[in-house]
């Protein structure tokens, strides 16, 4: 049974519960009241991580937010979220995805920054992109095929890489493959994990990115 007490982002917050020290028996939290809390909880430990950059140097924070994303996980046990709902355009908020965060990080080495870091699904076609946005007129995406394995679990396959510019385009080779689970996701954000253990936090983009 989940209570108030049972939170632990929650319990450090037991005094507001209880201003006078006599606490009552435990209370059932409305399952959209324990998810609105727990999805704000994660979201707010990530917020100022610079999409997982400043979380590669503290462990401290790392773990808070994995303790996080299980908490989440827990909620999206059982449910489906492999469905029509996850095809979309998806924004990065937060990873432990070493190359995807190598990149964002040394961008300015080329000149550049990056802009906004996608994932691109459609279910329906099975495809997916992977996208790096280099503002203005900068991208690097990598396009997969995807192949729907259970209720949360997605296989892929890279099929082709390009590096585009402005005036140009570099095909580059494509290279590996793997599966992820979306351990959560609503109409909001979806969180997943990787065949390598790697976490990611993503929101649904206010636009649609196509190539």
């Amino acid at each position: 049974m989940t209570t108030i007490q049972s939170l632990p982002f929650v319990s450090k917050f037991s005094s507001s519960f209880y201003p006078y020290g006599n606490k009552p028996h435990k209370r059932r939290i409305p399952a959209s009241t324990r998810s609105s809390l727990t999805k704000q909880y994660l979201l707010d430990l990530i917020s100022d991580q610079d999409r997982g950059l400043k979380t590669q140097n503290n462990p401290s924070k790392l773990s808070q937010i994995i303790e996080a994303v299980d908490s989440i996980a827990a909620l999206g046990r059982g449910k489906v979220t492999t469905g029509s709902p996850l095809s979309g355009t998806w924004r990065l908020l937060w990873t432990t995805e070493k190359e995807q965060l190598f990149i964002i990080k040394n961008a300015h080495i080329f000149g550049t920054r990056a802009g906004d870091v996608l994932q691109v699904i459609d279910v329906e076609n099975k495809k997916l992109n992977n996208v790096i946005t280099f503002p203005p007129h900068g991208v690097f995406f990598v396009r997969s095929g995807i192949e729907i394995a259970s209720s949360q679990r997605v296989n892929f396959r890279f099929t082709s890489a390009v590096l585009k510019g402005e005036n140009w385009e570099l095909p580059l080779p494509p290279f590996g493959q793997g599966w992820f689970e979306n351990v959560y996701l609503d109409d909001d954000i979806r969180v997943a994990k990787d065949i390598r253990g790697d976490y990611l936090v993503v929101d649904r983009a206010s636009y649609e990115w196509s190539e």
